[in-house]
């Protein structure tokens, strides 16, 4: 997850004249590294937990200023068959991946309704499109966050606040490499392009939806898949 804080008429990550916050949850010696090459500021909170998500968007806001960019990023997986997939795994999937959106929003939709601009950005997935077999949480998860984008964008559409998702096919972050290499490759042989996406070509269409040109896309699910689902 990512937090934009808009200055004048810029917007979207710090390329874009933006200064970006990046939520972690757990490793301090990436994030620190990550801080050092970067110099983007880093916060460390547990999106699932409603009450640390509320307590960190408002230091973040005290140290940083008003987020008017929320990026929600977080995902875990917790794969398994039915048959074979216990409750928590299923519940804690569901309490990062799509509770987190819900958490976030909360804590930033009522600041960014009061200044009338605001941009929410929610990474579903192909998988919350299409299905996956052995992810019944995940699917569902991501599933729910293309509906839960459209519902928000309907509450923010008349105040400035614009909430769209991208939906991202098998792309190469540390997730997918985890894939064994013969499943990667069947993965690969279904994608039209050929390849796996890379992380840059999502933040671009992160970017653009952030920006002032994408005033009048709200609702909207953007699907950067290289052809492998088109819906």
């Amino acid at each position: 997850m990512e937090h934009g804080d808009r200055r004048g008429d810029q917007s979207g990550p710090e390329g874009a004249g933006c200064t970006v916050v990046a939520n972690y949850a757990g490793n301090d010696e990436k994030a620190n590294a990550f801080k050092a090459r970067t110099g983007i500021h880093v916060s460390k909170f547990n999106v699932a937990d409603f009450e640390a998500v509320q307590a960190a968007c408002k230091q973040i806001e005290a140290d940083v200023g008003p987020i008017d960019i929320l990026v929600n990023n977080a995902g875990i997986t917790r794969d398994g068959t039915i048959l074979k997939m216990s409750y928590d795994m299923w519940k804690e999937v569901i309490e990062v991946n799509l509770g987190g959106c819900f958490n976030t929003a909360k804590a930033t939709f009522p600041g960014m309704r009061e200044r009338k601009w605001g941009r929410i950005v929610n990474i579903g997935s192909i998988n919350g499109q299409a299905g996956q077999y052995g992810q019944v949480n995940y699917a569902a998860a991501k599933s729910g966050i293309h509906g839960f984008t459209k519902a928000l964008a309907q509450e923010g559409a008349r105040v400035g606040v614009t909430v769209n998702a991208i939906a991202p096919g098998y792309i190469d972050t540390d997730m997918v490499a985890a894939v064994p290499p013969d499943v990667l490759e069947k993965i690969v042989a279904k994608i039209p392009v050929g390849r796996l996406g890379h992380a840059e070509e999502i933040a671009r269409g992160v970017a653009f939806l952030c920006s002032e040109d994408a005033g009048f896309v709200t609702g909207s699910t953007l699907s950067i898949n290289g052809g492998q689902h088109m819906y």
